[in-house]
């Protein structure tokens, strides 16, 4: 599991080799006592209850109306944390706990704070939605009273202006002018009008419609509000524009009305008299004041409100998701016939049987219940969860296994292994001790603020990177470790053990690197001599060291791998899987690929010119033809001969004789039998696999589908051997470009920048060098070199013995829920 839990007892120390023993127990709990029994088991942790009542619905279950009565209060509370978020009030953290909470009693309470939250927003949303009308009729008279003035002062004008032009002309035309000036007043018509607000975005089309919709019979007049307005309606910021429209006859003002409607746009009132006009703005400004003030008093009323709720909001919260989890896994268990007991099922871990024990009888005394629980161990073919008691630092790599896939009950665990080997295969693509540091200060700075990071949000990457912060800690360590030995800082070498083994032949070969060197001291004690870089014969001799370190701690993995095979083979009492697996597969592998592993050993010790890709090609297309200058030893030409033999005769040795023994035993085990136990060892599988499905009676050993399978798993291995041997490579090819891409940055950027003699083209270069360096180096890199050693892990090492089918022992756990909740 992600966590490492214990109750109050002792247990054991724990064991990530193989995952904890684990028994299937039942519980026969009295009615009275079972809820209390369940929240104690769940505080304990160390159950993973089976459904009992799986064949009903979730309605038909015995304890349905106590979940719906938890939903609905789990639904208060998430209202109130909207409502608290809405209004920036944050739960309290160090709320003081109350000893006893009654459910019912809390119920009422919560339902109370919810009525009376849901009426104090209904108010604030009705006062706003007033203040809001206010805030847009005080534009309307002030924007449609301009208008109107402005309308008054041209007309005037226009007035004065017709007046003396009629006292001023004398033609034959004045008479009939002033009879039509002075026609009846009854004739003329009488224009209403309409004003209001409307979207500045639908103004033009509303225009448009009002236009067409009248047949131009209208005179429209719009003007801009200067800043965005609340709309009373949906409560949001938006830009308007105060509108009058001017029309005659009830028809047109019809239409208008409804074409408002259509478009959002909100009427008010207005008058034509300047003086009332005047007395509107004064009441409505009164008005505005008043409604301020009354939604500046609600608002502290919500506000302490939400205040009340957030001091307790934590507490009610982790209470109401421990009663709806203790009667979820009630509905689990199951009444007995007497429907005075509940009759459960479940997986715990046999070191936690003192602990549930304990559990049961305290939760049987604080009940007051006359009838104590009952707890015995059931035997079972069914096959248990995997349960890994692990810690802070474990945990992460515990993970990374079970991202592949979860371990088989009790099967070798590559997550002790991985401990070591992920972050060493991570550090040999990225040695390099200057990036290794600051890997690690990056680390140090999670690690320092371990316990405050824990408690916050946050964002997808943080949280990553802070989860696995005790991998990457191991990286960094690893990565310091092999930068020192490839002799690498941002790609600068140091002469940190010593001096350097070689000198120059003449005092000019330090500058020009054409000349060889020669070697003047001891050997450099410890990495590779920095007399290696800057010189020609850097990467061909950095390449060779690589490239085989790479094959060696391939086959070393890889050889690792099949020995754990053969472990999981003893535990399970599997003997076939011992001679005709983990011995052949031993065989074939270093019959080549350890003998290659051996050779590189040789010739870096004898010093020795032989190649050995000769050797390898030519011990498969002419074994038997002399080596000559590439022999390395005496007698290889015959040991070659004989490991070649011992691989060929490998491969038959691990396809034909398990499928054939397996069909043996299975006749044998089956003889004369209508019903026989299920196999005890590993070879159980090996049966289930080649059987019809059929339930009982005497089922059909498919020995086709054995054979077929141990085919296709002896081809993988052998086509595998080849495939992954050349995957580990991948370990130089990173390492090497790691390496280069370091140096480039060093020498093409900063080197560059210095050589100007410019100060400012010098922070130019550091600049870029720093982000050149985080952004590629320690981000991109670190993910490859990730994501690289990852493939090594699942694909290269656990292939060779891991099975991966199990599943997660996940008990019920108070702590869990919190987990799944965050």
């Amino acid at each position: 599991m992600a966590d490492s839990r214990g109750g109050g007892g002792c247990c054991p120390p724990m064991d990530l080799f193989r995952s904890e023993p684990m028994q299937l127990v039942q519980l026969i709990v009295p009615i009275e006592s079972a809820h209390l029994t369940v929240s104690y088991l769940g505080d304990l942790g160390l159950i993973q209850f089976k459904d009992l009542n799986s064949e009903k619905s979730p309605f038909q279950r015995t304890y349905a109306a106590q979940i719906k009565k938890c939903g609905e209060m789990a639904r208060k509370l998430r209202f109130f944390k909207e409502q608290m978020e809405k209004a920036g009030v944050l739960p309290s953290l160090n709320s003081d706990a109350q000893a006893d909470i009654n459910m019912d009693d809390l119920e009422l309470k919560l339902g109370e704070l919810e009525a009376e939250l849901v009426e104090v927003n209904a108010n604030d949303e009705k006062l706003q939605r007033a203040y809001n009308e206010l805030v847009e009729y005080k534009l309307v008279l002030q924007k449609a009273g301009e208008f109107f003035s402005s309308a008054l002062s041209s007309a005037a004008a226009q007035q004065r202006e017709i007046e003396s032009r009629q006292s001023g002309e004398g033609s034959l035309e004045t008479p009939l002018l002033d009879q039509e000036l002075s026609a009846d007043s009854s004739k003329q018509v009488k224009l209403g009008f309409v004003t209001g607000l409307v979207s500045k975005e639908k103004s033009l089309a509303f225009e448009r419609i009002i236009f067409r919709a009248t047949r131009g019979n209208v005179f429209l007049r719009q003007t801009a509000v200067e800043e965005p307005v609340t709309d009373p309606v949906s409560g949001e910021k938006v830009e308007k524009n105060v509108f009058v429209i001017f029309y005659s006859g009830e028809r047109a003002k019809t239409k208008i009305l409804k074409i408002c409607d259509a478009f959002g746009a909100n009427r008010y009132p207005f008058s034509e008299d300047v003086n009332k006009q005047s007395q509107m703005i004064t009441q409505v400004s009164g008005r505005q004041t008043e409604m301020k003030t009354t939604i500046d008093a609600g608002s502290l009323q919500r506000n302490s409100l939400l205040k009340t709720i957030a001091e307790r909001y934590e507490q009610w919260n982790s209470l109401v998701k421990k009663e709806k989890s203790i009667y979820h896994t009630l509905n689990t268990l199951s009444l007995d016939v007497t429907k005075k007991c509940l009759v459960g099922e479940g997986w715990s871990p046999v070191f936690a049987t003192k602990q549930i024990h304990d559990a049961l009888h305290r939760a049987s005394i604080d009940s007051n219940s006359q009838v104590g629980s009952i707890f015995q161990v059931l035997d079972t073919k069914e096959g248990p969860p995997t349960y890994f008691r692990t810690n802070k630092f474990t945990t992460a790599f515990q993970e990374i296994v079970d991202a592949y896939g979860v371990a088989k009950y009790q099967e070798a665990n590559p997550g002790v292994f991985t401990i070591a080997t992920f972050p060493f295969l991570f550090a040999v693509m990225f040695g390099d001790w200057g990036h290794g540091i600051c890997l690690l200060l990056a680390t140090l700075v999670f690690i320092a603020r371990e316990k405050k990071l824990s408690s916050q949000k946050l964002g997808d990457i943080t949280e990553m990177a802070f989860g696995g912060r005790y991998v990457i800690l191991m990286m960094s360590v690893f990565s310091i470790y092999t930068g020192l030995i490839y002799n690498e800082f941002f790609s600068v070498p140091f002469e940190l053990f010593g001096r350097s083994a070689y000198d120059c032949r003449d005092p000019y070969c330090r500058d020009s690197t054409t000349i060889g060197l020669i070697k003047v001291r001891d050997t450099y004690p410890f990495g590779v001599d920095p007399v290696w870089h800057g010189t020609r014969s850097e990467l061909p001799f950095l390449n060779s060291l690589k490239m085989k370190m790479s094959i060696l701690l391939g086959v070393a993995q890889m050889n690792l791998g099949i020995i754990l095979s053969f472990f999981n083979a003893l535990y399970f009492k599997s003997s076939l899987n011992v001679w005709f697996q983990f011995v052949p597969q031993m065989i074939f592998l270093n019959s080549l690929f350890g003998y290659l592993s051996a050779l590189i050993i040789i010739k870096w010790v004898t010093g020795s010119q032989a190649d050995l890709y000769h050797v390898m090609i030519y011990m498969f297309l002419s074994p038997t033809d002399e080596l000559g200058e590439n022999q390395l030893f005496p007698g290889q030409k015959n040991l070659q001969m004989v490991l070649l033999l011992l691989a060929l005769v490998a491969v038959p040795w691990m396809l034909f004789p398990k499928p054939f023994l397996l069909k043996r035993e299975y006749e044998k085990t089956h003889q004369g039998q209508s019903y026989v136990p299920l196999p005890s060892t590993d070879e159980s599988a090996e049966l289930e696999a080649a059987r019809d499905g059929s339930h009982g009676g005497h089922e059909e050993f498919e020995f086709s589908e054995v054979f077929v399978h141990q085919m296709i798993h002896t081809i993988e291995f052998v086509l595998g051997a080849v495939s992954n041997t050349a995957s580990y490579l991948r370990l130089w090819a990173l390492s090497l470009a790691h390496s280069e891409l370091s140096s480039v940055f060093y020498e093409k950027v900063l080197l560059l920048a210095w050589g100007f003699n410019n100060v400012f083209i010098l922070i130019i270069g550091i600049i870029v060098f720093i982000f050149a360096t985080v952004g590629v180096l320690l981000v991109m890199e670190t993910l490859s070199a990730f994501l690289h050693a990852l493939r090594l892990h699942w694909v290269e090492f656990q292939n060779k013995f891991y099975e991966g089918d199990g599943y997660k022992f996940s008990p019920f756990s108070f702590a869990l829920i919190d987990l799944e909740e965050e």
